[in-house]
């Protein structure tokens, strides 16, 4: 049975595909759902919630979005250092399509906590701390991409969706995931 807030929580064009994929869904979970029964869950999900449910719901949707940008850029930092030997902000900013201040400001605010290092002239390095959170994340994303692919969507859409969908996929969720995908192996 596929959760509702799984369904909720995959607001893009995967989860979309997912809800449409052919007469019969593998639910993330185990088990099969026809199109009727998918149809009757959904339906379903237009009930509202009781306040402080749907209130904590999006607290803590607020409080990702917070997280992701930071969770972004220690990601790609790693990736970049990992690959380059450097993370250059110019380098930064440029990969993630933002400004060369917006980079400085973020790179700022990841140095106030504690994750990131920087010098004048030289390129953003990672703490432990830092490089542990990128890990995580970049394991996290893995779990989505694959999940993802399992479930036929294409490579391309499957890594640009994941970049929304990781931040925001509870660890009960993602425990799901990786049940789900061993279940396929």
């Amino acid at each position: 049975m596929v959760s509702p807030t799984l369904i909720k929580a995959l607001k893009c064009a995967s989860a979309q595909r997912m809800v449409k994929l052919g007469d019969v869904m593998v639910a993330i979970g185990g088990g099969a759902m026809s199109r009727r029964a998918m149809g009757k869950q959904v339906e379903q999900l237009s009930e509202l919630p009781a306040e402080l449910t749907q209130a904590r719901r999006f607290g803590k949707a607020r409080s990702a979005q917070s997280t992701a940008l930071l969770e972004d850029y220690v990601e790609l930092i790693a990736d970049l250092l990992a690959s380059a030997g450097e993370a250059r902000p110019t380098d930064i900013a440029h990969r993630l399509g933002v400004s060369h201040a917006t980079t400085i400001k973020t790179i700022s605010r990841l140095k106030r906590e504690g994750m990131a290092t920087a010098r004048p002239y030289r390129g953003v390095f990672l703490t432990e701390s830092g490089q542990a959170l990128a890990t995580r994340v970049r394991t996290r994303h893995r779990l989505v991409v694959d999940v993802l692919l399992a479930l036929g969507v294409p490579v391309e859409a499957a890594e640009a969706d994941a970049e929304g969908i990781e931040h925001y996929v509870s660890e009960t969720t993602l425990k799901a995931f990786a049940r789900f995908l061993r279940s396929q192996s």
